[in-house]
């Protein structure tokens, strides 16, 4: 597994091994022992979440308020999403600053949210099925969003206005 840092601290891209032969491929999408190794972090993921969507939908931008934040691994199993971690934590030099990320079923790629940080994503591809490990467990009162559009984040979805396809919640 590899890491590559992002523009913000503590914000960074994972690439796990690839094995490819004639019959397909393996890769070990987590193993705690070597997140740890690789990262210097010793995170308990406590819950893994799936989702399935169409081109088009914004999800986010979540999270949840302390003692409930939530620290996240963010994989793409199939299709293409754009990927959005917005910084919250107001004595980081990257405060309101936000990384995007393209996470394909292909790439492989992906991305570690820590806690203090907003997540959501977009859909680029006709459909895609998003996982993603938390270590905090849900917590309805403690959630939060920060809207998708606003204006000082400066994100660009990718997806044009028209076509953009939000939540009650995210509206």
């Amino acid at each position: 597994m590899t890491l590559t840092p992002t523009a913000i601290s503590d914000c960074f891209i994972l690439e796990p091994r690839l094995f490819k032969d004639h019959r397909g491929h393996f890769m070990e999408s987590y193993n705690h022992n070597t997140f740890k190794e690789v990262t210097s972090l010793d995170v308990s993921f406590v819950q893994d979440n799936e989702v399935f969507s169409t081109y088009g939908v914004i999800r986010g931008l979540h999270y949840q308020v302390t003692p409930y934040q939530q620290a996240k691994l963010v994989r793409c199993i199939s299709g293409r999403i754009l990927d959005v971690a917005v910084d919250l934590r107001e004595d980081s030099p990257t405060f309101m600053q936000h990384v995007a990320v393209e996470l394909t079923g292909e790439n492989k790629k992906q991305l570690f949210v820590p806690h203090g940080f907003a997540h959501g994503y977009s859909v680029l591809s006709e459909q895609a099925v998003v996982a993603y490990k938390c270590d905090a467990y849900r917590t309805v009162a403690a959630e939060r969003s920060l809207h998708y559009s606003t204006p000082d984040l400066h994100i660009d979805w990718k997806i044009p206005q028209e076509k953009q396809v939000l939540s009650v919640k995210d509206r």
